[in-house]
């Protein structure tokens, strides 16, 4: 059978290893899309309406931590998705499955592992490592990401840039808008995540980042 695949991870000897991976067996006749950062990754799944599963790397540009899979899920909620990680920290499996993943896939997993893994999700399973708990946690982290699936997506980028402690000029800049609809946009994502300031709001957001290097 043919499936519509999406890689979004910005190592390239990896990506080109998995697709190369994928390409073989039951999976042989599949087309495979490629994506190095978040942005690359949304522009594809806005124009393939047909993907079957994407496969997601945590730390690519655009998305340090979770905040890409929560993109991703609440932009395209009916897009299967995978998160294929180098890390293998039971913190970061279980927020993996709170936030919307069918399933965790170590990098370091044989080839052959990987590509049943993939089969089962494109079956309807979830695939999660063996002996770790991936038990959904935490409602404070929840609740992050319930307020920020009231952020539209603009507003999204521009708490993202917001993290990364551009100025609204830097931010209008990049976005082609006005300082005036950064501020506005600015003011409507403090209101919206309940916070005072743009400190709270990076805090905030942080909570969501990567703590392990080997993501």
């Amino acid at each position: 059978m043919s499936y519509q695949l999406l890689i979004a991870d910005d190592h390239p000897l990896f990506r080109d290893a998995l697709m190369m991976a994928l390409q073989q067996g039951d999976l042989s006749d599949s087309t495979i899309a490629l994506a190095s950062t978040l942005e690359e990754t949304l522009t594809v799944l806005e124009q393939r309406e047909d993907l079957d599963l994407l496969m997601l790397d945590l730390r690519m540009p655009g998305s340090d931590g979770f905040f890409g899979l929560i993109q991703v899920r609440k932009t395209f909620p009916d897009v299967p998705v995978v998160v294929i990680s180098g890390s293998d920290d039971p913190a970061v499996i279980a927020r993996t499955r709170t936030f919307g993943a069918l399933g965790f896939i170590a990098k370091s997993a044989p080839t052959d592992v990987i590509r049943q893994s993939v089969l089962a999700i494109l079956n309807g399973d979830e695939v999660w490592p063996e002996g770790v708990d991936a038990t959904p946690e935490d409602d404070e982290l929840l609740d992050i990401v319930r307020r920020l699936g009231e952020l539209t997506d603009q507003q999204r980028r521009v708490l993202q840039h917001l993290q990364q402690g551009r100025l609204n000029k830097q931010i209008a800049y990049d976005l082609n808008i006005s300082e005036a609809t950064v501020k506005a946009h600015v003011t409507a994502i403090f209101r919206k995540l309940g916070v005072l300031n743009r400190t709270q709001a990076v805090i905030l957001v942080n909570r969501l980042a990567m703590d392990s290097e080997n993501t």
